[in-house]
C-alpha cells in the first residue's frame, strides 16, 4: 500500500494562513519535490503567485485576474465561480493522488466549502485518495476536516490594522 501524505489545516480569522501554506510549499520545492497550488476565491493579483511561479517545482493552477467578493457577485458570476472552483478541485485531486507529488495546497478551500462553491463531500473525496501532503487554509473548517487533520494550527486575530480602517497594502 502506498504511503498517504499528512493533512495540514491552517484556519482562523488571523493573518498568515496563506503565508504559512506557501512557506510549506517553499520547503517542499526546496527539497526538489513537486508542489501544486490551488487557490479558491483569489485572483492572480495575490502577491505570493509571482514568487512561486519562479520555482520550477511549483505548479500554480490558473485563477482569474481578479475575483470579486462573493457578496458583490451577480448570480451568474457566482455560478461561474462554482464551476471554476469545482474544476480547480478536480485538478487538485489528480495532483493529490499522484505519488510523485510532494504537496498540494488548497488555499481558502474552507471558505469555498462554507460559501457553497464546493461540496464538502468532494473535498473529502480528494483527501481519501491523497498520496501527497495536503494543506487546507481558510476560516471555520468543517468539523470533519478538523477531525481528519494531522496538523491543526489556528490563527487567531488579536489586533489588525484593518480594524482601524487601514486597508491591505501591497507586499
Amino acid at each position: 500500500m502506498m504511503e498517504q501524505g499528512l493533512l495540514h489545516l491552517y484556519w482562523g480569522d488571523g493573518k498568515g494562513k496563506t503565508t504559512a501554506a506557501m512557506g510549506l510549499a517553499l520547503r517542499m520545492a526546496g527539497r526538489g519535490r513537486p508542489v501544486v497550488v490551488a487557490q479558491f476565491l483569489k485572483g492572480a493579483d495575490s502577491g505570493e503567485r509571482p514568487a512561486l511561479a519562479r520555482l520550477p517545482q511549483v505548479t500554480l493552477l490558473p485563477v482569474p485576474e481578479r475575483v470579486k467578493f462573493l457578496f458583490a457577485m451577480t448570480e451568474e458570476e457566482r455560478q461561474q465561480e462554482v464551476r471554476r472552483a469545482r474544476e480547480l478541485l478536480a485538478r487538485a485531486k489528480q495532483a493529490a493522488a499522484d505519488p510523485n507529488c510532494g504537496l498540494v495546497v488548497l488555499d481558502e478551500v474552507c471558505d469555498g466549502v462554507n460559501a457553497g462553491l464546493l461540496p464538502l463531500a468532494e473535498l473529502l473525496s480528494l483527501l481519501d485518495c491523497a498520496r501527497a501532503e495536503v494543506v487546507l487554509t481558510g476560516r471555520d473548517p468543517a468539523a470533519e476536516l478538523v477531525k481528519r487533520a494531522d496538523y491543526v494550527t489556528r490563527f487567531q486575530k488579536e489586533k489588525h490594522p484593518f480594524d482601524r480602517g487601514i486597508p491591505a497594502r501591497i507586499g
